[in-house]
This record gives C-alpha cells, sequence and structure tokens, in this order.
C-alpha cells in the first residue's frame, strides 16, 4: 500500500505530493500525521490518500516512519476544507493543513500529560499487619494508612500529606503493598467550569421568536441567518437555547467570538450551562490546554466549543450549528498568510457539514446586512432590551466649545460631572480611547519630522511604566530610547503630541486618588490570563473605572456600569479606508451598549470635535437602519462595495527596488490580460500600481496592484484570473492576492 503525503515544508515543494510506502501492518486513512524521511531529514506530513498501486517503483520509495496519532488528525472534510482555502490563496496545502491543528502539534512541542496513581495491591484486612511491620518507617505508615480506604490517590493529594513521598512509595511498591497506575490528565483551561449549573432565565417575546424562526432550518440542517439585535437585548441567550436543541439532537455547535478580551465571560456561561460539554480554543491558552482542549474535541467529549477565529479549524464531528458573534468585528479577517474570512469559511464549512449559520450583531458589516437585504440571509431583529430596559441616554460634547471655556483637560466638563455622580453612587464606569500609550507620537517643534520605526513606515507611541519612557511600534514590537534631540535635523525641541489610554488611566488616578482604576489594552494583556484578570477584577467591583481601546466596546456585560465615556469619538472616521465611517458607527454604537444593562438605567459622554457628524449623531441614536441607508447610498455614488468588488496584489520585499519592480510587472501581465479581454474594459473603475500608505511593515517593503471591479459574474471571472497572479513570486517577493481586503493600509 502507498499513500500520498503532504510534507510539512514552508516553500513552494509544500505544494506537491510525496509518495511512500506504507510499512506492513501499519493502518492508515488519510489525515493521520505521519513521520516521514525526507532528504536527509525526517519531516512530518499529512497523509491524503492511501492507494495500492504506485508510478513508482517500489525499491525508490520510501517508507513512512510511523504515525504521529493512533487517529487521523485532521477529519475528511477538513482536508477538504484545506484544499479549498490552498485553491483559494494560492497557498501550498502545507500551509492551509497547519490551520487545522494546534501550532503545538507540529514537532511534537507537547505531548499527552499523566498523572500517578496508588492504590493498594494487598487486602484490606491485611492492612493492619503490614503497617506494624513498618515500625519506626513513619511517612510509609501515613501513606498505608491514606490507601487503607482502598480508592487511588494521586501524587498531588499524597504530597499534601507526606512531604518527598517519591523514596516511601518506591519502597512499599517493593514490598509489594501497593501498586502505581498512570491515567491521563487533561488541562482544563482557566475559568471553564465543567459542571453545567444554569438552566438559564425565562425568554424575552423578541427571543423566542427569533429562536421559533431558526429551528426549522436547525432541524433540516440548513439555512443562514443574520441576527440584529440591539445591545442588551439578549443574544447570548438565544445561542444557548439554540445550542441545547443541537446538543439534544445528538449533534455539535461551534460559537465564535471576534476577541479573546469576550472569550472569558462567554466561556463562563457556556460552562456553566453545558459543562463537560463545552470546550474553548483561542490563542493565549497554555500549550498543553489547547492541546488538551482540541483533544477532547477530536475525540468527540467536547461538543460545544467557544473560541475566537482558529476556533473555526475544530475537529467537531456532526456539527449542527455555528454562530458568530460579534460578526462586523475585522478581528474575523486573517491579515497574515494564508488570509481568509472566518465567515467564508464559516459558510463552507456550514454548506458541506449540513450546519446551519447565524451571524449576529447589533451592528452588522455593510456587506451582510446588504446579502440579508438580497435574501442570502434570512434577517432576524431583536429591537428591545431585556426586560424593557431602556437604551442608555447619550450626551455628545462640543470639544471646541471646551476649549472656549477655558478647559484644557482630555475630559469635557459634562463627563467629569458624570464621572463623580457615578463614582459617589457607588457605580462603576467604562472610558474608551482608541489609542493605547502614553502620547501618541513625538515629534520636533522645528523640522515638524515625528519619530519613526526603523522597520515600519509609521511613528513610535510613547510608552511610561516602571520608571521608564520609551517609544513603541506597535506593528513590530521595536522599541528605542526617548531621543534628546531630533534623529532628521538636531534640534532640541522635542515634544510631545496625543493621548493614549495610559496618559487617560493617569488623568483618571489624579482625580480619583485612592479609587481602583484599571486598564485594558495590547500592554496590559499580554500575559496568559490577562484579559481574565482584568476582567474578574471589574465584574467584583474591585475595580471602577475601567480605560481601555475598543477590545472593552465588544460584547462585554457588566450590570453595574452606569456610565461610558468617549474620548476623542471622531479617531478613526478619517482613516484613508472607505469603511472608515462604518467602523466608527460599530466602535461608538458598541461600546454605548456597555452602559445601562442592569437595573440603573445607562449614560453615555461621547466627546468630538465634529458633533454634527451624521455617523457621530445616528451612533449616539443606536439608529443602525438610518445608518445603513446613508452609508449604501454613499457607496453606491461612490462605487463602492457591495456594489463593487475590491481586489488588490500586495508585494512585500525586504528591498524596495524588487517590490517595487514586481509591482510593476505583475501591472503589465494585468495589462495584456485585459487587452486580451475587451468585455473586461466595462466592469474596469480602477487599475493602479502604487505605494499603500504604509509603505513598509516589519522591515518589508510594500507595494500594491489595486483594482475596483462592477460586482457580477465577469468581475468573479477576472478575479480568479488576478488571484492566480499571486503564484508569480520572484526572490525576496511575496505576493498576496486579496478579495475585498480588510484594510487597504
Amino acid at each position: 500500500m502507498y499513500a500520498q503525503v503532504i510534507v510539512d515544508i514552508a516553500s513552494e515543494a509544500g505544494a506537491h505530493t510525496y509518495t511512500y510506502r506504507i510499512p506492513e501492518g501499519m493502518e492508515l486513512c488519510p489525515g493521520y500525521r505521519v513521520q516521514v524521511p525526507f532528504g536527509r531529514q525526517t519531516k512530518e506530513g499529512v497523509v491524503l490518500k492511501v492507494e495500492e498501486q504506485s508510478d513508482y517503483p517500489p525499491e525508490k520509495t520510501k517508507e513512512i516512519k510511523a504515525p504521529l496519532e493512533d487517529y487521523p488528525a485532521i477529519l475528511p472534510w477538513l482536508l477538504e476544507l484545506a484544499g479549498e482555502m490552498a485553491g483559494v490563496n494560492h497557498c501550498p496545502l502545507a500551509e492551509t493543513l497547519r490551520l487545522m491543528i494546534p501550532p503545538d502539534m507540529r514537532r511534537q512541542q507537547v505531548s499527552v500529560r499523566t498523572r500517578r496513581f496508588f492504590q493498594l495491591d494487598i487486602p484490606r484486612e491485611k492492612v493492619a499487619e503490614e503497617r506494624d511491620k513498618l515500625g519506626k518507617k513513619t511517612r510509609c505508615r501515613m501513606i498505608l494508612d491514606l490507601l487503607s480506604d482502598g480508592a487511588g490517590h494521586d501524587m498531588e493529594e499524597i504530597r499534601t500529606l507526606v512531604r518527598d513521598p517519591g523514596p516511601h512509595l518506591k519502597e512499599l511498591k517493593e514490598r509489594k503493598l501497593i501498586r502505581e497506575t498512570r491515567e491521563e490528565w487533561l488541562r482544563t483551561p482557566e475559568g471553564l467550569s465543567r459542571s453545567a449549573e444554569d438552566d438559564g432565565p425565562e425568554l424575552t417575546p423578541d427571543q423566542e421568536e427569533v429562536i421559533g424562526q431558526v429551528l426549522p432550518s436547525l432541524k433540516k440542517g440548513e439555512g443562514r441567518f443574520l441576527l440584529h439585535g440591539v445591545t442588551g437585548s439578549g443574544k447570548t441567550e438565544v445561542f444557548m437555547r439554540l445550542v441545547q436543541h443541537v446538543l439534544n439532537a445528538g449533534r455539535s455547535a461551534l460559537i465564535l467570538v471576534p476577541e479573546i478580551a469576550l472569550t472569558p465571560q462567554m466561556v463562563a456561561w457556556f460552562g456553566r450551562r453545558f459543562g463537560e460539554a463545552a470546550a474553548v480554543i483561542h490563542s493565549r491558552l497554555g500549550r498543553g490546554e489547547r492541546f488538551d482542549e482540541w483533544r477532547r474535541i477530536r475525540r468527540g467529549e467536547a461538543r460545544v466549543v467557544i473560541g475566537a477565529r482558529s476556533a473555526v479549524f475544530s475537529p467537531l464531528t456532526n456539527l449542527g450549528l455555528i454562530v458568530i458573534d460579534e460578526e462586523h468585528e475585522q478581528s474575523y479577517l486573517s491579515d497574515r498568510h494564508p488570509r481568509y474570512d472566518v465567515r467564508d469559511v464559516a459558510l463552507s464549512r456550514a454548506l458541506r457539514e449540513h450546519a446551519t449559520l447565524l451571524l449576529a450583531s447589533a451592528t452588522p458589516s455593510m456587506l451582510s446586512f446588504a446579502k440579508a437585504r438580497k435574501g442570502l440571509y434570512t434577517l432576524l431583529e431583536m429591537p428591545s432590551r431585556i426586560g424593557g430596559r431602556p437604551l442608555p441616554e447619550v450626551t455628545v460634547v462640543d470639544m471646541r466649545r471646551e476649549l472656549e471655556k477655558g478647559n484644557r483637560s482630555m475630559f469635557s466638563l459634562p463627563l467629569q460631572k458624570a464621572l463623580r455622580t457615578c463614582v459617589e453612587q457607588g457605580h462603576q464606569a467604562m472610558l474608551l480611547m482608541n489609542h493605547r500609550g502614553y502620547y501618541s507620537f513625538v515629534s520636533c517643534r522645528r523640522c515638524g519630522e515625528p519619530v519613526k520605526c526603523r522597520n515600519c513606515d509609521v511613528s513610535l507611541t510613547y510608552h511610561f511604566g516602571g520608571g521608564e519612557a520609551l517609544l513603541h511600534c506597535h506593528y513590530c514590537g521595536y522599541t528605542a530610547p526617548v531621543p534628546r534631540v531630533c534623529p532628521a535635523c538636531g534640534s532640541d525641541r522635542i515634544r510631545y503630541f496625543g493621548a493614549g489610554t495610559q496618559k487617560v488611566e493617569d488623568e483618571v488616578r489624579h482625580m480619583f486618588p485612592g479609587l481602583s482604576v484599571g486598564r485594558m489594552d495590547m500592554d496590559t494583556t499580554r500575559g496568559k490570563s490577562g484579559h481574565a484578570g482584568i476582567l474578574e477584577k471589574f465584574r467584583s467591583g474591585e475595580t471602577r473605572i475601567l480605560v481601555g481601546t475598543q477590545m472593552i466596546a465588544k460584547g462585554l456585560d457588566f450590570p453595574q456600569v452606569t456610565l461610558v465615556g468617549v474620548l476623542a469619538a471622531d479617531m478613526t472616521l478619517h482613516f484613508p479606508d472607505y469603511r472608515a465611517r462604518e467602523r466608527t458607527f460599530q466602535l461608538l454604537t458598541q461600546v454605548s451598549g456597555r452602559a445601562g444593562r442592569g437595573e440603573t438605567p445607562g449614560q453615555v459622554v461621547v466627546q468630538t470635535y465634529q458633533p454634527e457628524n451624521e455617523v457621530i449623531q445616528l451612533s449616539a441614536r443606536q439608529d443602525y437602519r438610518s445608518f445603513y441607508e446613508s452609508e449604501i447610498s454613499r457607496r453606491r455614488t461612490a462605487m463602492y462595495p457591495p456594489f463593487t468588488v475590491m481586489v488588490r496584489l500586495l508585494v512585500e520585499s525586504g528591498k524596495a527596488e524588487r517590490a517595487e519592480a514586481q509591482a510593476r510587472r505583475l501591472a503589465e501581465r494585468v495589462g495584456s490580460i485585459l487587452d486580451a479581454h475587451p468585455e473586461w474594459a466595462a466592469i474596469r473603475l480602477l487599475f493602479t500600481v502604487e505605494q499603500p500608505p504604509l509603505t513598509m511593515i516589519r522591515g518589508r517593503f510594500r507595494w500594491h496592484v489595486l483594482f475596483k471591479l462592477r460586482a457580477g459574474s465577469e468581475a468573479e471571472r477576472l478575479c480568479g484570473v488576478l488571484s492566480g497572479l499571486a503564484e508569480e513570486r520572484q526572490e525576496d517577493c511575496d505576493v498576496y492576492y486579496e478579495y475585498n481586503p480588510s484594510a487597504m493600509m
């Protein structure tokens, strides 16, 4: 027997299969991971096909060394999915296969954990007699007393009774009084309860109606739904009730959340409801935890998976439901190779595995809502908060008027007053500043040049901590000391501009001495339990005011939060991206929805220099429908998606001239293709080759060939041709094909 194997290597050779002979007695099928000889090395690979015949002579065909597990690690439908993604992204199949297993399983970086158990190896009635024979060996006698109940006791339990028990256990085993066994011990992620103890609240009429609309499709294993529910309307309870129906039918469910910050809270809720059936997958788990959770899922012990983007590849069998919560979030799009959109992958899995797909958000993406309006998704609505609670009252503050009044603080007078009232009443507040660090950038007052990263075309951000000031790059992690003189002109007129979450936190501490203030951003959540620790302190009330970036705006539910303050609300409004208005509306609406989710009504103070801006006004009213109609009209006029398709071929190289040369070569190739297809002239609205706004990231120079095409079947045909050009790589040049890319930067 022979196996077609994809070898796990990074080069283009990873796109090819290699034939290996299966040793006598070794049972393999597609999906097994195996060790194979590759040149002079031993590599890991994945079996794609098993055959009885081979075109290669047996004496020239190398033999598989060993399987890495005693079961196929990648299920058949995930093998198909990996193949589909490799085709769409024009990348080696080895790259997409890596997505299907925990990264630490590669090269055996993590192993099965076992626990040592000890129990009697003699009849219980002989314990007293043998105990006497031990004489003054007190620790041996204590261990024997513990094991005299006939049950097994693990090493940790014995250590609590006897210090350094190893030699004494060895002696008892040599006397054949006890025996040792080893059992697999699965590591449990922090915050995941394994005991079901929550039946859930009584459903609202809105929740019952939505569940009633989804259930018929759920039973048939079909259907695509978009749930538009205002913040606080109880979407999570709808997910849990649908999951219960899926479990009752003997199937499994996948719940996706956009950020790790959301995961601890969602995990706690689902763990209390589904106990042992629940598992969690995200990148902040420890190696062993992620490996053990993956194995629980693969063995069918966990049938409800909660996780961030990578959880979409979980090895669930008999999948019945996929939920994508906060479906509008940009973090669902992978910006690293191989690039993918979780919504597309989830749809592919749903169709392939006959599952129901449910997307949900208080602020659905424009593309998803447009699909619902076309009938591609069934639109579900939940327009009211649970218990008839009102949406928070929103005050929009014109910061220009604050300056006229002489208030140069980052906090407007209305926000200062609201914060003091909130603190005096014993409630909690959240403050959004969507930029981390202390100051946004450092610049020279003489020549105007900002201090930039040496690896990226971005300004460095001023951070202060532990008594030390450093400049940080938020793209590549480069750090540098704060210069005393300008690197460009030598002037000593170095000044600091803008504000970040660190600065806001400092100001709040100064305003409320002794009050517990927390900060949640990429700098404070780097550890394994960074998010969970901060959120638990806030949930318990230990932290009274939480300052954070956009991660505090996403789906968090804290009943004691009665005030939300938004600083610099128009920060994202003028980004060089056609989705800037959409993302600003989503961010402001979502963070406003964190207030007033308990019994006390909520209040939101939005600070802006453009209070009259339509996006600011509509988000203050949480009026998604009006925003959608305005934005879809604007995009129709300006010819942006969903009326067009944006495509780019992004070129990256360590040499600026090579990146430019490759981009121009690609543009010439495209020009030749367009000349050969005159029918495509009518759908081409933009075709340009240029540098993107960020000309260098992580030491790689960037150029792109950018297209805007009229949406339709001809555009899809042209996109198929353009995607194939991504394979035309040159030395030290990577080319990435991006369809409606997540960012144009």
